[in-house]
């Protein structure tokens, strides 16, 4: 009898059916090679063997001959159970939780806190608990299965990493990776050719036309007419020089205007050619700046289709109909999941968010897990490295440290106020009292940049500041009537409405919010750079999008009270190319609240004044204050030095890996990462889809709606309402014309008709499109109407 993995709707004879074993020799095959990188080839492949073997079973067989759409038998667990039989309880327990959880997720090994993920691994491990259909057909199988000798260098589980039982656990979900990535593969290659279509082209590595791509363009832009255009060359060179260095972690400290971003790419490539490794990660914090860099990078390197800009707004990770939750069901002919259009990150340059980013490095679901061996044999270049969240700060590190140290990637920290997270800083607090100093092993060697000291003086083009008298809208708008180019950045997007009512009527008054499309803040931006650069009249209120790596340039610049990091970006948009005749003006204020009433007894002391100050940035704003009043200069690498201090040491080391999980009553507990993974390692019992919900790094949780910008949305649109599947690469073009809004929001603009649900039976909830008769509800001035759009502190900024 020929068991089947796959099959193909009628009338298709059987005989095109793909047969179980090859299905496994293949998926065994493609994630070893997945593994080879990093030494786990023979692990991967045991885990390709096994993955399916619950497929032999009579009543999966029965299921896939069938044409009604339902939910398949267990035919995962099985494999789990018989990698335990064959490789025992470490090595086992490690191939169980990745072949359980291959459709529905990686799992907890025991029933934890948190219920909303898959069935517990030893749950499913028990005979007696948790019957299956009989599956023994699978030994005619005869595979050719590694013995235990085999599977690690060693065959041992070494600790290797200063966080205890991360390097296992980090293993496990690049192991994982692994596995899944080959399925989907495997499984979309098989459909293709059953239907005469070669493989989908995947994206590829780097080679060396993409380094002779930037040096030619490096080459036509360097110039040495200014003291500046002569710095930023000699940054870039010594940048290039260290490329020889071998792979592992290093620092890029740049002031703004020092041309970070094309000389960090630059050294990337070089780096990435010189030691082999397969593509460029880059990580930025603001969703609503992607566009432009990766657009900088197309212009850069003349290779348009070598460059992914991924966002997050459509991953299929929620509910909804043939969701991930429901662990078996690949849908009537198979075809479901491959439909998803997830990433996987093969392609040579990859530009990407930090929520992207680290969340798939801990979540344990299937699509945001493909791409994760993609990131071995890589350079990750960490922009604005100071904005990573400090709940999250501890485990971000320990991830970052596993990256260079077991999976020969390169990170480059990169920013213009380096957060002092190396060890020879020394501040971050330490564990408990005399305990080693915490931090990365970083040495001045590995910093890419010419003495950064030097640098901050030589490249000083802005003067700071600090208005410690709060100031109400009305007064920033009187500053408006006087400055005909000024900027104004405040800390929500409620503010920056309201701001920008009181400037509306004045020549070259504009807004900029992530409540607007990234096609509609691209033209703005336009405009504004276009009017800034002819002397035309340019009023500006932004929220914090503006502020990392926005290419704008204004004589004077006002920044509502934030951390010293934003402080420094937005002062990075102030004279940014130096053609002032003498420095620009920063302006640092405290925006009192409209609201505030003071004290009606006039015996009674005055109260203080309330400000717009969100409780989330007022350990920001406390620690910059403090640096403020000891008169340093807020640009200088003391400030910043000082400023990281403050913050890290009020805040405590135990607050660094504070996440909070959510307890299904609208509240959250509090949970620390690395603290479980230290606890569970011993007994190889980690909690997986735990630590998925609890590394959040915004805890609002935003959904995409479409806006119907212009005739390419419309016709985006109209092919994932009629077409069966959503076309290739229609996500990643919608990823343009989206805003992201709470989900009570969207559910409530879809309940009061306001908003569609394109085909909800298939998709869910997953594309929301705001009617055309309702385009009054988005405003070409402002973006979309909400009726309470200050929920989010500094925008897409991460804290």
């Amino acid at each position: 009898m020929v068991l089947y993995a796959h099959s193909l709707p009628a009338p298709a004879d059987k005989a095109r059916w793909e047969p179980l074993r090859e299905h496994l020799e293949c998926v065994a095959q493609r994630g070893a090679l997945f593994a080879q990188p990093f030494g786990l080839a023979m692990l991967a492949r045991a885990a390709g063997l096994l993955h399916d073997i619950g497929k032999a079973s009579a009543a999966y067989q029965a299921y896939i001959s069938s044409e009604v759409s339902q939910k398949g038998p267990d035919h995962s667990t099985a494999g789990a159970r018989e990698a335990v039989t064959l490789y025992g309880q470490q090595l086992g327990r490690l191939l169980a939780f990745v072949i359980a959880g291959h459709h529905a997720g990686l799992a907890n090994a025991v029933k934890g806190r948190y219920e909303d993920g898959p069935s517990a691994l030893l749950a499913r491990l028990d005979k007696e608990h948790y019957p299956l259909e009989c599956y023994e057909q699978w030994k005619t199988l005869a595979l050719s299965l590694p013995e235990r000798k085999q599977l690690l260098p060693g065959n041992s589980l070494k600790e290797k990493s200063d966080y205890p039982g991360f390097y296992q656990y980090f293993l496990t979900r690049m192991l994982f990776s692994c596995l899944v990535d080959a399925d989907f593969l495997e499984t979309e290659r098989f459909y293709a050719q059953a239907e005469g279509l070669p493989p989908p082209a995947r994206g590829g590595e780097l080679s060396a036309r993409h380094v002779e791509a930037i040096r030619a363009y490096m080459a036509s832009r360097r110039k040495t007419d200014t003291p500046l255009n002569i710095m930023r060359a000699e940054i870039l060179d010594h940048a290039i020089k260290k490329a020889e260095e071998k792979p592992g972690l290093f620092t890029l400290t740049v002031p703004t205007g020092g041309g970070k971003t094309l000389t960090s790419l630059s050294f990337a490539l070089e780096h990435a050619l010189r030691h082999g490794l397969r593509r460029v990660i880059y990580v930025i914090p603001y969703t609503s700046i992607i566009e432009q860099t990766a657009q900088v990078f197309r212009e850069a390197l003349s290779l348009p289709d070598d460059i992914l800009e991924h966002h997050s707004n459509f991953d299929w990770d929620g509910p909804g109909p043939n969701s991930e939750n429901d662990s078996e069901h690949e849908g009537r002919d198979g075809l479901d999941k491959l439909r998803r259009d997830a990433e996987n990150w093969d392609a040579p340059i990859i530009v990407t968010t930090t929520v992207q980013f680290f969340e798939s490095l801990f979540s344990a679901r299937t699509s945001r897990s493909r791409k994760v061996h993609n990131i071995a044999n890589s350079v990750i270049v960490l922009d604005e490295v100071q904005t990573l969240p400090l709940p999250l700060l501890r485990p971000c590190m320990a991830v970052l440290e596993e990256l260079a140290n077991q999976y020969k990637t390169s990170v480059v920290l990169c920013t213009a106020t380096q957060s002092a997270l190396r060890k020879c800083d020394d501040a971050l607090p330490p564990q408990r009292e005399g305990a080693p100093r915490q931090g990365f092993a970083i040495d001045g060697q590995r910093e890419l940049a010419p003495h950064p000291e030097h640098l901050y003086t030589q490249l000083k083009r802005v003067q700071v500041e600090w208005n410690q008298t709060p100031v109400t809208d009305e007064e920033i708008a009187r500053q408006f009537e006087q400055c005909e180019q000024m900027l104004c950045i405040v800390n929500t997007r409620a503010h920056a409405q309201e701001l920008y009512a009181h400037i509306g009527q004045m020549p070259g008054a504009r807004h900029l919010t992530t409540l607007m499309c990234p096609m509609h803040r691209r033209k703005i931006l336009a405009e504004v750079r276009e009017d800034l650069k002819a002397g035309r009249p340019v009023r500006l209120v932004s929220t914090s999008l503006i502020e990392a790596g926005v290419d704008v340039d204004f004589p004077e610049v006002w920044r509502a009270a934030a951390g010293l990091s934003s402080i420094a970006q937005a002062a990075g948009r102030c004279n940014r190319e130096g053609r002032m005749k003498g420095l620009g003006r920063t302006v640092v204020f405290e925006a009192l609240d409209p609201a505030f009433q003071t004290l009606s007894e006039p015996t009674e002391p005055p109260a203080l004044p309330k400000l717009r100050m969100l409780r989330s940035m007022i350990p920001f704003w406390e620690a910059t204050r403090a640096v403020l009043r000891r008169g340093l200069d807020p640009l200088s690498l003391e400030a910043v030095h000082a400023y990281f201090q403050e913050l890290y040491y009020n805040k405590g080391y135990q607050a660094l890996d504070a996440a909070t999980l959510p307890n299904g009553r609208g509240r959250s507990t509090s949970f620390s990462i690395l603290p479980d993974i230290a606890e569970t390692v011993g007994s190889f019992t980690f909690s997986f889809a735990t630590i998925s919900a609890a590394f959040r790094m915004i805890d609002t949780a935003l959904e995409p709606i479409i806006i119907q910008w212009d005739e390419t949305a419309r016709t985006l649109i109209s092919e994932l309402e009629y077409a069966d599947y959503p076309p290739a690469g229609a996500l990643r073009k919608l990823q343009h014309y989206t805003v992201p809004v709470p989900q009570k929001v969207r559910m409530q603009f879809v309940a009061d008709g306001l908003c569609r649900v394109l085909r909800q039976e298939q998709y869910g909830d997953r594309f929301v499109v705001l009617e055309a008769d309702n385009n009054s509800l988005y405003s070409m001035e402002t973006g979309l109407e909400l009726k309470d759009p200050s929920y989010r502190t500094e925008e897409s900024n991460i804290w």
